[in-house]
Order: C-alpha cells, then structure tokens, then sequence
C-alpha cells in the first residue's frame, strides 16, 4: 500500500509540476529574478500548494493515523537553528543558480540534460551533508 501511494503521489506531483510549467528552469528563475523580467506564476503554484495544506491537514491530523502508517511523523522540533539556516541558503543559493529543486529535477530528468547533471550532484551533496552531520554528531559527544 505505501508503495502503491508513493507512486500515485509522485505521479500527481509530477503531473501538477508539468501542468504549471513549473518544471521549466527558466521559469523558475524568471520569478527569482525580481529585479529583472520579474515572473509570478510560481507564486500562484506556491500559493495553491500552501492553500491546499491549510484546508486539509486540519482534517488529516484529526485522523488517528495515516492510511499507510502506524503513526504520523511529525518532527516535534521548531528550533530554528544553525544547520537549518545554513542548509535553507545552500539550498537557496543551488536553485538560484540552477533553477531546480529536487521534484521538479527528476520530473525533468527524460527531457532535459541539466536533470541528468543535477540529480546526481544533487545526491552527492545529500550524502556528503548526512556525512558530515554524523562526523560533527560523534564528535560532538
């Protein structure tokens, strides 16, 4: 069942991304670029996805635990800390220059060259990062 889910729920992501256009990297920058030829659709794209989590996790949470799951998995944590600050720009700054986020990278990734370059990079970073939280972890105490 969780697979089946996982399937259904990349599939309607990817779909929406396509949709929206969003999945075009200079569209993405298009909106970054606020000084410039300034573009809002991500904004509406954003502003739905957002809307949507309003409306329904309200009623979600109130269920006693998730379709495909023993429990909900909320981390209870709402620091806001260092390693969330310095994560938030290195991802900020990375799709800045590339106009890519995870999702829409892989939604790319049959179409487009850039995807077959950052997707990759994308992992080498995510390993290097949970590499380096370890080292600093095991150091630390």
């Amino acid at each position: 069942m969780k697979l089946l889910i996982a399937i259904l729920s990349g599939l309607l992501f990817g779909v929406g991304l396509a949709m929206s256009s969003m999945v075009d990297a200079n569209r993405v920058l298009g909106f970054l670029d606020i000084t410039g030829n300034w573009d809002p659709t991500l904004m509406f794209v954003l502003g739905g996805a957002v809307l949507t989590t309003l409306i329904t996790f309200r009623f979600i949470l109130k269920r006693p635990k998730p379709i495909d799951d023993t429990c909900f998995h909320i981390n209870p944590s709402n620091a806001i800390d260092k390693r969330l600050i310095t994560g938030s720009a290195i991802f900020g700054i990375g799709w800045g220059l590339a106009g890519y986020c995870p999702g829409p990278a892989i939604a790319t990734l049959p179409t487009t060259a850039e995807a077959l370059w950052f997707i990759p990079s994308m992992a080498i970073g995510m390993l290097v990062a949970r590499a380096s939280t370890k080292s600093s972890t095991s150091t630390s105490n």
